[in-house]
């Protein structure tokens, strides 16, 4: 199979990429390195299949590219990067979907696979409808959800008029090996290799979904060829506290994280149900935390 992924420099698109290509598939990598690294893609490079571009997805040089690879799937990890310029980047976010789209529809039939940010586009639910179905309604808790829920509505319109094909993977906290120091598990990890004490937001009693990169690229390689049509979520079920986080990171003897009164900047508790990943990806994660991470330091 012939795959383009955009943003596969990228921590999620690299470890995507190799795995592609240890199982045979073509794999043309699309990515401006505004985040992500080509040395993120240093082992992916000796599997062979690989070809790099360095474009910007939201460019006028994307369409003339997907036409020339005619890629089978296009995987669209491109999405606002956590701790990004929301007003710099928002905008381009939307503008590199539509040009992915509208590429797809161009070469067709091609399908689109996008990875989105649970934690922003579900917001804040209460503890009785933990963990959260794909049914229930969006309450985007910042730019990163609000554009996540637009993305949706525009792949269900290019589905429904154009035919477009897509599935929509929602991912919680995904983390594992070569993630920059943004994401929760990634920063806890930091500052426990540098001697630190961790500073929590709010009480440190806040939950996550911990999910696994490994987990997670097989669900999108699983998502190349079924779920169409479909938002599919893709977590562990379980909501792990940042405090029993950073003690399982710490151990015993680690010192007491220090919490700042000021409000989380995220959810107060999060865990995505994963019943529909089941029956239409035929995914579970498949990795514990304990695993993870061993396998992340």
């Amino acid at each position: 199979m012939n795959v383009l992924v955009v943003g596969g420099a990228g921590f999620v698109g690299s470890h995507l990429t190799e795995r592609l290509l240890a199982e045979g598939h073509r794999v043309d990598v699309v990515d401006d390195l505004s985040s992500g690294s080509l040395a993120n893609l240093a082992a992916a490079r000796q599997l062979g299949g690989l070809s790099i571009h360095t474009v910007d997805a939201a460019s006028d040089e994307f369409p003339a590219l997907v036409a020339l690879r005619a890629p089978e799937v296009i995987v669209h990890l491109g999405w606002l990067v956590p701790g990004g310029d929301e007003s710099r980047s928002g905008g381009r976010s939307i503008a590199a979907l539509l040009q992915v789209i509208s590429s797809a529809r161009a070469v067709g039939p091609t399908k689109v696979v996008v990875l989105l940010p649970g934690t922003a586009l579900y917001g804040d639910v209460a503890s009785k409808e933990q963990p959260i179905k794909e049914r229930r309604e969006y309450q985007p808790f910042d730019v990163r959800g609000v554009l996540a829920r637009c993305g949706l509505d525009l792949l269900e319109h290019a589905r429904a008029a154009h035919g477009v094909e897509f599935t929509a993977l929602v991912a919680p906290c995904v983390y594992g090996r070569r993630q920059p120091p943004v994401g929760v598990v990634a920063a806890l990890l930091a500052a426990q290799a540098d001697g630190e004490v961790p500073v929590m937001d709010g009480d440190g009693r806040q939950t996550r979904d911990l999910v696994f990169i490994d987990d997670v690229v097989d669900a999108v390689v699983r998502a190349l060829t079924k779920a169409g049509g479909l938002t599919v979520n893709i977590g562990t079920g379980v909501g792990t506290s940042i405090r029993d986080l950073w003690a399982a990171i710490a151990g015993p003897h680690g010192a007491a994280p220090q919490l700042a009164p000021q409000r989380p900047a995220g959810p107060t508790r999060q865990a995505l149900a994963v019943s529909r990943a089941r029956i239409q990806l035929g995914w579970n994660p498949f990795t514990t935390l304990d695993e993870g991470l061993r396998l992340t330091r």
